[in-house]
């Protein structure tokens, strides 16, 4: 989709932001876009993230949750580029998603990764992002998954104490390995017991019972990564219900980001259709639109 064709869809997408119904609860969300959406791009250089975060702005959407694996450099030229970019447009660059591992089975490995999560938590400062995403890691052969979560919340632990000196929230996003369900991500969240972390709840990630499985994160969720299927009771993916997804949210009083993830082909044409569908649920649920 061309840029021009793109703003031929700009009415029925300011339409979607101006449905008003009333919330069921005091939630307050807001729109934003997965930089992931557009990995093909992006790791083929053939969109920038000046151009991705732009294109945001032309969606109507509010944020871009910039996922960090094809930034050219972490230079202060290339991050100072995508603050004013982003503030010249109106978007809000909310989060950053990096390859963090929590599940470390010795001290060395744990403090490497500790210093790999500072990394990162000092890059989202600096382009003014106040979420960094982490893993829950793979759980090393031979282990528990008990000993496996006390090794992650070593090293959440750590990373949060220097997170939180900076206004940075580590999210724990369910996705494989050790947190590739609800009931270990809760876990490691909650032994952290740190009010810098909680969980980055991707709606489409859990293998099975979907609906049942977001409900049990969203007391914990801190940003969400939402998806257009979610898995069935059997574990088939299903086409999202948008509203019972965002009633969901709205009805637990959820307040943040909703982050749109696009995984299937050919973004360029289904990123805006997507997008139109959030924005009108959004406005239906969230109160202070």
């Amino acid at each position: 989709m061309t840029r021009r064709e793109l703003l031929r869809t700009a009415p029925a997408l300011a339409a979607a932001g101006q449905l008003r119904a009333q919330p069921t609860s005091s939630s307050r969300l807001r729109a934003g876009l997965v930089a992931y959406s557009f990995r093909a791009q992006l790791e083929k250089r053939a969109m920038s993230y000046e151009a991705l975060i732009r294109y945001v702005a032309d969606l109507g959407l509010e944020g871009l949750d910039t996922t960090v694996y094809w930034f050219p450099d972490t230079s202060d030229q290339f991050l100072a580029s995508l603050r004013r970019t982003a503030y010249k447009n109106a978007v809000s660059l909310y989060s950053i998603a990096a390859r963090v591992n929590l599940c470390q089975p010795t001290p060395e490995r744990q403090r490497a990764e500790v210093e790999n999560a500072r990394k990162w938590v000092d890059v989202a400062e600096r382009i003014g992002a106040t979420h960094l995403r982490v893993f829950g890691g793979a759980i090393p052969r031979g282990a528990t998954q008990a000993q496996a979560i006390s090794w992650a919340v070593e090293v959440l632990k750590a990373a949060a104490e220097y997170a939180g000196s900076r206004g940075v929230l580590l999210g724990v996003e369910d996705d494989g390995g050790l947190s590739a369900t609800a009931e270990p991500t809760v876990a490691i969240v909650k032994q952290a017991d740190s009010p810098w972390v909680g969980i980055n709840l991707d709606t489409g990630n859990f293998p099975k019972d979907g609906y049942a499985q977001v409900a049990l994160c969203i007391p914990y969720a801190v940003n969400v990564h939402f998806k257009s299927r979610i898995a069935g009771g059997d574990g088939a993916k299903e086409d999202v219900d948008m509203d019972r997804l965002l009633g969901m949210l709205a009805k637990a009083g959820y307040r943040g980001y909703i982050s749109l993830e696009y995984e299937d082909a050919d973004p360029e044409s289904g990123v805006p259709r997507v997008a139109a569908g959030l924005l009108r649920a959004i406005a239906k649920y969230s109160s202070n639109r």
